[in-house]
């Protein structure tokens, strides 16, 4: 099966309107990805027929929406292939999966002087929790480099891991370089040194893109954002391994997360909710099951595929202009594509685009030492989708030679 890309487009309404006159040409889909129908008409639905609290109501709407919520999570577990659907925690996304990961397992196994590693090429949501923690308990954080092409220097893992290392956290994709790790290859390094080890994985960019196996890749967490999977804002997945989570202490409390409650004790639930304190988002998470359920029907093999000759496509594009540096040349590499142009700063470029009616991101995407690295105050980055056409990359040619044009003659 093939990727029928027109197909596709009329499931995205936004898609079809017009910005400045001209048609929409979205390619911000690194920071959010647009939603099909099916979600846009699901969230609806839910607000407008069912929409009542979760588990503490014995009427027909809560009861309704309870069903319908741990449906979602049993069907995440099993497509994340986690091994039980208690390991699935609903979050608000993928900094606060990391956040409760950093707060509640840093409290209970983080001692002064323990090492925890993260890479060179993370986003601020999986460097600053981190920092805090270490601050807090004490602890070191160490920070495993990549290279000038935008790969980690695994050579230099072995040398980084020491019996004082507790945790290591890293991204599968990075989100201003491009680059996929090898995570399951990374993992076997970590365990083979010890697996005492703890690992946690940034799949933010990575769900959208390519199938995950949780269980395969032997993590013992794993976060990502509904947003950018085409599911709506707010909500989010923590999987993590049953007995690390059995053993840390909730991150909030507050009603839902308790047995019982008394001005003595408190009790606390079992998983998964112990880490789910309050009332969740059940809608957004409800709705992230049919954002997912799209996804299958399209197939996720054909998805990476043609995002694959997407990306190969624009890339011969963009080397024709001897203007236009690429951030970024791994070799293995996701449909995130990181450019700046001589001495035109990002902004403005962005900005020229935007009025072409073209979607990009500038700035840092929240990875400033990956713009420290190379010695840059930021990037235009293009991040691409399966809704995505070669022609609408022609456009971003165009608006890329109108900006070159522009400031050469302002020289």
């Amino acid at each position: 099966m093939s990727i029928n890309v027109e197909k596709i487009r009329n499931d995205f309404p936004i898609l079809s309107q017009k910005i400045y006159g001209k048609p929409l040409i979205y390619f911000d889909n690194g920071a959010t990805t647009q939603k099909p129908l099916c979600v846009l008409e699901t969230e609806k639905r839910l607000y407008s027929e069912i929409n009542a609290n979760i588990h503490r109501g014995v009427h027909f709407l809560s009861q309704k929406s309870t069903e319908l919520y741990e449906e979602s999570r049993n069907f995440i577990k099993n497509w994340l292939n986690a091994k039980f659907s208690h390991e699935i925690i609903f979050t608000k996304g993928t900094t606060e999966g990391i956040n409760l990961v950093a707060a509640s397992f840093g409290e209970k196994f983080i001692n002064e002087g323990d090492e925890i590693l993260i890479t060179e090429m993370e986003h601020h949501s999986n460097i600053v929790p981190w920092q805090i923690l270490c601050e807090r308990k004490k602890a070191i954080l160490k920070v495993l480099p990549f290279d000038e092409n935008g790969e980690l220097c695994l050579e230099k893992l072995s040398e980084l891991l020491n019996s004082k290392t507790r945790l290591v956290s890293f991204t599968q994709i990075s989100n201003s370089l491009g680059t996929i790790n090898p995570v399951k290859k990374i993992i076997q390094e970590i365990r083979k040194f010890s697996t005492e080890i703890v690992v946690l994985v940034d799949g933010a960019q990575a769900v959208s893109h390519f199938k995950i196996d949780v269980q395969e890749l032997d993590c013992d967490f794993y976060v990502f954002s509904g947003h950018k999977i085409y599911a709506p804002t707010g909500i989010g997945v923590l999987y993590g391994k049953e007995k690390w989570l059995d053993a840390m202490p909730p991150y909030q409390g507050g009603g839902d997360m308790i047995k019982t409650v008394s001005f003595s004790k408190t009790v606390y639930a079992d998983l998964p909710f112990k880490f789910e304190a309050g009332t969740p988002n059940f809608i957004g998470a409800i709705t992230l099951k049919t954002s997912l359920n799209y996804l299958n029907d399209l197939g996720i093999e054909n998805i990476a595929s043609y995002e694959n000759d997407l990306l190969k496509y624009s890339l011969s594009k963009l080397n024709l202009f001897s203007e236009l540096r690429l951030i970024g040349n791994a070799k293995n590499r996701s449909s995130i594509i990181s450019f700046i142009l001589n001495k035109i700063h990002p902004y403005d470029t962005g900005m020229i685009l935007d009025k072409m009616g073209i979607a990009v991101r500038t700035g840092t995407h929240c990875t400033e030492p990956v713009m420290q690295h190379f010695k840059i105050t930021g990037t235009i980055r293009a991040s691409l989708s399966f809704y995505n056409t070669e022609s609408e990359v022609d456009v971003l040619i165009s608006g890329i030679q109108k900006v070159i044009k522009m400031f050469s003659v302002n020289d």
